[in-house]
């Protein structure tokens, strides 16, 4: 039956299990959770009673009535624990505080990183942090972690990759940092998973649907989500959808290859190609420079969206570049479910959807035997961030089925845990 997930009744998982099937379920019953876990109704009984006494699931009314006694419905406690999400890159940082249910419930929005020395960066984001805490009044101990989104990370070296130029951080020890300064617990993950993990979670999308997500910053993620969990491979570089190479012959990457997706699509590949008309340049006051990237290409793309001939052209070129990668991907992993995300998509992402959704629709190797939905979900700077939140509420609430390669250790001195 499709959405049941089997589990065994001695797994140490089960109760995170239930927990999450509440979470995914909206409202469900107990009888609702035994038919969908597999679990006897004495173990269901036993495990939602620790959950409300604990405060992470409440009772909220009565469901239809099957003949005999109505059931009572159970939903998650969204204010019962809290969690913090960083998206951290050299243009700017996103913080949000999110419910254990993934609704934001503050955020705030600073300068990026890569002025000043990291320590003194991590200095900075620990004295933000605890600022916006304390402007919405919560208190740490209801804080279960902080979660952090990079643009490029080695999880096994604890380094970070902010842009090409923020090498200082390539060394150093982020989590570490972090943690030992707001003595909380700090997990972290490359930007595109985080912001598939929170479609996935805010979604309320079942473990049973494997979806990817498109994620668009100054360069290219993709996030892939495999039985409720981000598939990660050796490195945890799984999506790598920026260095796809689409020209063999095409222009140097900084990666070291050639052709690809990035040099080829990038919004810094847009806005060098909209360097190249002067008359165009002018008209939309773009700089050219690297600490102008964003607002070069957010003209372009506000040009484009308002039907400049010239901007829609740039914004095309480069959607039907994104779209033959997407489409590449969906044919190798057969996937019916695509979200494009991420502050690269906030003004032009209709214009992005319609060329890559065409090109899928039209092209795709599974287009007779199933369709494929190419959808423009959270555009906004906050989607990582909000993934990064999640990250953390799904070690708080979800089941590993196979060891997860984000970057907290088991030698952590705080581990996560619902108390």
């Amino acid at each position: 039956m499709s959405g049941i997930r089997r589990l065994g009744p001695s797994s140490e998982n089960t109760r995170s299990a239930i927990l999450d099937m509440v979470r995914s379920s909206g409202t469900v019953s107990r009888i609702e959770l035994a038919e969908m876990s597999g679990l006897t109704a004495t173990s269901i009984t036993k495990i939602v009673k620790s959950l409300l006494d604990d405060g992470l699931v409440i009772e909220t009314g009565f469901g239809d009535s099957t003949g005999g006694k109505r059931r009572s419905l159970l939903e998650l406690n969204p204010r019962a624990r809290f969690a913090v999400g960083l998206s951290l890159d050299d243009a700017r940082l996103t913080y949000v505080v999110t419910d254990l249910g993934g609704t934001v419930v503050g955020q705030l929005v600073s300068p990026g990183v890569g002025r000043a020395a990291p320590s003194v960066e991590i200095q900075r984001i620990a004295e933000e942090l605890e600022q916006l805490l304390r402007r919405l009044h919560i208190p740490a101990g209801d804080v279960v972690g902080v979660g952090v989104a990079g643009a490029g990370l080695d999880l096994g070296a604890g380094a970070e990759r902010l842009s090409v130029t923020a090498e200082d951080w390539d060394s150093f020890a982020v989590r570490e940092a972090l943690e030992s300064r707001i003595g909380l617990p700090v997990v972290r993950d490359n930007d595109a998973a985080c912001a598939a993990l929170g479609q996935f979670w805010v979604g309320r999308i079942p473990a049973t649907q494997d979806f990817a997500t498109l994620y668009m910053s100054n360069g290219f993620g993709m996030g892939l989500m495999v039985g409720g969990s981000i598939a990660r491979g050796a490195s945890s570089n799984v999506g790598e959808i920026g260095h796809m190479v689409l020209d063999i012959d095409g222009p140097a990457c900084w990666c070291g290859s050639r052709g690809c997706l990035e040099i080829l699509a990038a919004p810094r590949a847009v806005v060098a190609n909209a360097m190249r008309d002067p008359r165009l340049s002018a008209d939309l006051g773009l700089t050219g420079e690297h600490a102008g990237l964003r607002h070069d290409f957010g003209a372009i793309s506000r040009g484009a969206a308002g039907g400049e001939e010239r901007c829609v052209a740039l914004i095309e070129s480069s959607a039907r570049y994104v779209g033959a990668a997407v489409l590449s991907v969906v044919n190798l992993l057969d996937l019916d479910r695509v979200y494009l995300q991420g502050p690269g998509f906030a003004d032009a992402g209709a214009l992005y959807v319609r060329t890559i959704r065409g090109l899928v629709t039209r092209l795709a190797r599974t287009r007779t035997i199933h369709s494929v939905s190419v959808e423009l979900a959270d555009p906004g700077l906050t989607a990582a961030a909000v993934g990064a939140a999640t990250l953390v509420l799904q070690h708080v609430l979800t089941p590993h089925t196979r060891p997860e390669r984000t970057e907290v250790h088991d030698s952590a001195p705080r581990p996560i845990t619902v108390v």
